[in-house]
């Protein structure tokens, strides 16, 4: 027993064990699964109360679901529609049950922050963007996007670069599409000495403070009105 127990130990040895971290796409659809319960609040929320068409939508991370819209833009019909940690391929994924019913004129979206930060590179987050644009364009022709660059914060500085990275390829392709529009708040969050002004930031060096969402306020609004006719 003990010579047959020997003869398969080579066999053991050579056999992978998977784990998530060998399969990134099995651990990528893990990750955005995890998102089912907060999607059918959302659902929920919207049969309670249903959507009046031709507002504006804000989607993506909670730089978005911690902003105060009604504070913000009061007059302006907007939804929030963030939900915390999620990357762009996340509001892909659903976008069938949490975009569309609401046939929003505008999309506003902050998301590509968490991306970085968990590994994916400049390439795959304007990728991933692209196919949620792809998506706009074949469910709800004729609305706009507009994208609020990644900001430069205090506890990702480290990945400043790349971050800017995807910045400049996702307004690249904005600059060539009349139904996109890029909002560069990375520029305004900086100091004198290049570094992110710290009264921007809440304690985690993450999220924003009220002054923060006031910059932001100021650089979003004029982006929030509908396409023109000749954009659709």
């Amino acid at each position: 027993m003990r010579a047959a127990l020997l003869a398969t130990l080579p066999l053991l040895l050579i056999v992978p064990v998977v784990t998530a971290a060998d399969d990134p796409a099995a651990a990528e659809q893990a990750r955005i699964l995890k998102w089912e319960p907060t999607i059918q609040k959302f659902e929920q929320a919207d049969r309670e109360n249903p959507p009046s068409e031709g507002g504006i939508l804000f989607v993506g991370s909670s730089s978005i679901r911690l902003w105060d819209l009604e504070k913000s833009f009061p007059g302006l019909d907007a939804t929030n529609r963030g939900f915390g940690g999620s990357h762009i391929a996340d509001s892909v994924h659903y976008f069938d049950r949490f975009v569309v019913p609401h046939k929003p004129k505008v999309i506003a979206m902050y998301a590509g922050d968490n991306d970085v930060a968990g590994g994916k590179t400049p390439c795959r987050v304007l990728e991933d963007f692209r196919q949620f644009v792809a998506k706009v364009e074949t469910s709800l022709p004729g609305t706009k996007v507009v994208y609020i660059a990644i900001k430069p914060s205090i506890r990702r500085w480290n990945l400043v670069h790349k971050m800017r990275a995807a910045n400049a390829l996702i307004a690249a392709d904005c600059a060539e599409n009349d139904l996109l529009e890029y909002v560069d708040i990375d520029t305004p969050m900086l100091g004198d000495d290049g570094m992110p002004r710290k009264e921007l930031f809440a304690k985690d060096g993450l999220h924003l403070s009220p002054a923060g969402y006031e910059l932001w306020n100021g650089l979003v609004e004029p982006h929030l009105s509908a396409a023109p006719a000749s954009a659709n």
